[in-house]
């Protein structure tokens, strides 16, 4: 089902996934933690806005 992935130009996404941890672990990061931040000053900025 899985087959693995020799270089970073395969097409299947979850074939480089599966290539190792620190792969899922920067895919996750760049997905999910980054954007986090983003949201969180955005947010921020946009309560002190409303508090004057």
């Amino acid at each position: 089902m899985w087959e693995s992935c020799t270089d970073i130009a395969c097409g299947n996404i979850f074939a480089l996934l599966n290539e190792g941890p620190l792969t899922l672990t920067i895919f996750l990061h760049t997905v999910i933690v980054l954007p986090m931040f983003f949201i969180y000053f955005q947010e921020k900025k946009r309560v002190n806005e409303e508090a004057r």
